[in-house]
């Protein structure tokens, strides 16, 4: 493929990028962008191109120990709803923008513990990006063809063109903002694109090979099973290599949570806690899916082609081998995908943390202070972006001089190493509140130096030099100083052994030195603070314990110099709503000390703020006594305050119920009256009609045979109307004192639904509605028929009264769930309205909302069905009711 092709291809690629950023920060409210997907895809940015080719070459070389790297983050991420949240919530509090931001808080806004991590980070990720350059480099020279040729001109190296391309790609993506703390939603979007394509496209090679080019998983593995080497590729062989796998798992499990791109994406980037729990389950599937096929590709390529081209690219090369080009240049922008997410995140994350923790605390602070605001956030983001630039130079300088000789896999595991440093103040801090901030510088120096002496210096010293007799003889011979081999440990690999003895003394040294030398008063407040996440809450307004002076105006000044006066005066006015404070407050407490710090976090980092506010306000020294009886009597007023909130709350909850127990009585005195006046009228109403006709019957002795008969017929009507109406009153009354027995005996229920629909089908006809039940399978079980008729009935009575002459329907169905028999009446009426649908079982209960007129009936009918069905050990309810009609729903057990 030619140069200029491939160029071409690539930079329309990355213009396809800025427009998926582009219009992800346009519609950075869209839930296309902010949802659990894109969050967990944006993860996905720890599988760079080391995961992308470095993979492929290790299970080539040496078998299933590639799982390692992912077996980490695959056990860290159940942790993740426990330690990562708490991470998440810390920094959001206090505006984090970065790890060095984040560590140097726990420790009291401590100045050259942020530089020592930034600096540590810097050393760390700098190779790593030197890693992308390689893999991208010596990808390009395949797809070109032009791997004979070795360059000895800076400007004939296409790797420098990659490299400024990618600097100026890395330096306008990731700084538009100032305030760092705030969320990228434009990068994040386009990496989970990115993470999407380097997926599918790895995955297609991956069917390519094993199924195309081979006869199957089968097939590849019957043949890689005859070569010499196999049982070296398939098995963990012995204690010592279970021991490297054991070194490695634990140091992919610290990456995941310390790499710089990692904590920009899970943690800063993080704008809703509850997406962690898609995260912790969707993200494992990622990197197994990303899995699924290294495996067969590295052994279809070690069949293919021995020992003749480096493994790492077997994925390039076997497509190129069988003419395939398209499906080459999918793999080839695959790979890209993943070293353009990784150099943008890791870029934006590092130059946020060198410009916020080295270069403006240590050389711009003062510069900043004189300047306006406006003057201010371009020297911010012109730093940022000199940053980028510098650190790609430096990936560059280390591409040259040393990766070409080391393997992708060792490039990765090197930044691994260094960057594992910062665990013991990390994890350590966020548990025990005695680590100091000594301990943790001295523990990072100290662990990064043996780091330097076990890992960097030797292959630093071949490189140079080409000599290996520092790595075979140690210092003057002296076998216990071999830094592949320290005191006698040989049977671990490299990174292995470095990583073994630099995290060993790392956290004996952090634990010793906290020990002896306790933190000042500053550092126990934010240790108090992040330890205990649990009233976290509370002690985030209070974590600075401080005692001076301050002012007000003097804040507001250095807040105007990096905010702007709107913005300045805007917080500080949200600050005394908060805290129901005068608006015109001159003097200034802790609480608003820390405000303030925070308010600068974002744009200049926690040091810098912290410098610039004690800068203006008279701050006394407090001794440790001091601090603690400050401590203790805060968490007294805690604990008080928590006591009387929740005896208020008690109270509220008891008066809230007393009120609506009182209302509810009302009502239910009401509804009695009510009641006894609706039976009185309906009591009066039959007798009243079967005085009439009998008069009329007694003093017309001539009257007509035909209109005798039907004055009869009414007398008749009206009789049974009155003996329904006390049959109900003394069931109801039964029931209600319990007094009443259940005649159980083995039933059909589909058979009492038609007995129940034959009784009302008279009635129904009259308004001409439809009555329809269903074919089901029969239910036999032992229930009281009679009972239960009544209850349908009861239920279908309920249906005809509120559902429309000619175009009412009804319908009945059965159905058998576990232990339960379901029986459902449906209808088409008015519905229940929801003020009603609390009470609709209740004894004296009629509807309030029932149409001018009010339909017949006594408000007894459902209390009786439900203290029939209920008698039965079931339940009743109404399903649903609206506008298109009600749905009434029992069930009982089958005994």
């Amino acid at each position: 493929m030619s140069n200029y092709l491939l160029i071409f291809i690539i930079i329309s690629y990355l213009s396809i990028l800025f427009y998926i950023a582009f219009l992800a920060e346009k519609k950075s409210k869209s839930i296309w962008v902010n949802n659990p997907y894109v969050y967990t895809l944006s993860l996905a940015v720890y599988c760079s191109a080391w995961t992308y080719y470095g993979s492929v070459g290790v299970a080539a070389n040496s078998g299933i120990s590639f799982l390692a790297i992912y077996l980490g983050p695959v056990i860290a991420s159940p942790l993740w709803i426990l330690v990562l949240r708490k991470i998440i919530k810390i920094s959001k509090q206090q505006k984090i923008s970065s790890i060095a931001d984040f560590i140097s808080l726990r420790y009291g806004n401590h100045r050259f513990l942020g530089a020592l991590v930034t600096i540590v980070c810097f050393l760390g990720i700098v190779p790593y990006i030197a890693l992308q350059l390689k893999a991208v480099s010596e990808t390009f020279e395949i797809m070109t063809d032009d791997t004979s040729y070795v360059s000895t001109n800076i400007f004939d190296d296409s790797t420098f063109y990659i490299a400024g391309l990618l600097a100026i790609f890395a330096t306008f993506f990731g700084t538009q903002k100032t305030d760092a703390s705030e969320k990228h939603r434009g990068i994040v979007t386009s990496v989970a694109f990115e993470s999407i394509l380097k997926l599918v496209f790895f995955l297609i090679i991956g069917v390519y090979v094993t199924y195309i080019l081979f006869d199957g998983s089968q097939d590849i593995y019957s043949k890689i099973s005859t070569t010499e080497d196999f049982k070296n590729l398939t098995t963990i062989s012995g204690f010592e290599s279970g021991l490297n796998w054991m070194f490695m798992i634990m140091l992919s499990f610290i990456a995941i949570f310390l790499l710089p791109r990692q904590f920009q994406v899970s943690v800063l980037e993080n704008n809703r806690e509850k997406h962690l729990k898609k995260a912790i389950w969707l993200f494992p599937l990622y990197l197994l899916l990303f899995n699924v096929f290294v495996i067969y590709i590295a052994w279809a390529g070690k069949l293919t082609f021995g020992n003749t081209v480096n493994a790492e690219y077997y994925t390039l090369l076997l497509p190129l081998q069988n003419g395939n080009v398209f499906l080459a240049l999918l793999v080839f922008l695959g790979g890209f995908s993943a070293v353009i997410s990784m150099v943008v995140v890791s870029t934006l994350a590092l130059s946020t943390m060198i410009s916020n923790n080295l270069i403006i605390p240590y050389g711009f602070l003062e510069k900043f202070i004189k300047n306006h605001p406006q003057k201010n956030a371009k020297y911010i983001l012109r730093i940022r972006r000199v940053s980028i630039f510098l650190i790609i130079i430096f990936a560059y300088l280390f591409y040259v001089n040393f990766s070409i000789e080391l393997s992708l896999f060792s490039i990765g595991l090197i930044s691994f190493v260094i960057i594992a440093q910062l665990a013991p103040s990390f994890f350590i801090g966020l548990y025990w509140n005695r680590g100091s901030s000594k301990a943790a510088i001295i523990g990072i120096i100290v662990g990064f130096l043996i780091t330097a002496y076990t890992l960097i210096l030797p292959f630093t010293i071949e490189a140079f030099t080409g000599s290996s007799n520092f790595t075979e003889n140690g210092i003057f011979n002296l076998s216990f100083t071999k830094p592949y081999a320290l005191f006698g440990i040989d049977f671990l690999s490299p990174p292995a052994h470095a990583f073994f003895w630099s995290l060993s003394l790392n956290i004996l040294v952090y634990l010793v030195v906290s020990l002896i030398f306790k933190g000042n008063y500053r550092e126990r407040n934010y240790a108090e603070m992040y330890v205990d996440s649990m009233s976290y809450s509370t002690l985030q307004d209070g974590a600075l314990v401080w005692k001076g002076e301050a002012y007000v105006a003097d804040i507001k000044n250095i807040l105007i110099k990096f905010l702007g006066e709107e913005r300045a005066q805007r917080a500080l006015n949200i600050f005394f709503t908060k805290y129901k404070l005068p608006q015109d407050t001159q003097l200034a407490d802790a609480r608003l000390i820390n405000f303030s710090e925070k308010l600068l976090t974002g744009s200049i980092g926690s040091s810098s703020a912290k410098i610039l506010i004690d800068n203006v306000v008279k701050e006394e020294e407090i001794s440790l006594v001091e601090v603690l009886k400050i401590l203790e009597e805060s968490k007294e007023n805690i604990a008080n305050n928590k006591l009387l909130k929740e005896k208020s709350h008690e109270l509220l909850t008891l008066s809230n119920q007393l009120k609506t127990a009182n209302q509810n009585l009302i009502v239910k005195d009401l509804q009695k009256d009510e009641f006894l006046d609706t039976v009185a009228h309906e009591l009066k109403t039959p007798i009243t009609g079967i005085r009439a006709a009998t008069e009329l019957i007694l003093d017309d002795e001539e009257m007509d045979a035909e209109i005798k008969t039907q004055f009869l017929k009414n007398i008749l009507q009206d009789s049974d109307r009155l003996s329904r109406l006390i049959h109900n009153i003394l069931d109801f009354e039964k029931l209600s004192a319990g007094r009443n027995h259940l005649d159980l005996g083995k039933n059909s229920i589909n058979l009492t639904i038609e007995k129940a629909v034959v009784g009302i089908q008279q009635i129904a006809n009259r308004k001409e509605i439809k009555i329809s039940i269903p074919v089901t399978e029969t239910v036999n079980f032992y229930y009281d028929e009679d009972r239960i008729l009544q209850v349908l009935t009861n239920l279908l009575s309920n249906a005809i009264k509120f559902i429309p002459k000619k175009t009412g329907l009804i319908k009945v169905s059965v159905k058998k769930h576990k232990k339960y028999c379901y029986v459902y009446v449906e209808d088409n009426g008015i519905g229940i309205p929801k003020s009603d649908m609390d009470f609709i079982f209740d004894k004296f209960y009629q509807s309030s909302n029932q149409n001018t007129i009010k339909p017949e009936g006594s408000g007894l009918g459902l209390a009786i069905s439900k203290q029939i069905v209920e008698m039965h050990q079931g339940t009743i309810w109404i399903e649903k009711s609206n506008k298109m009609g009600t749905i009434f729903g029992f069930k009982l057990p089958f005994n």
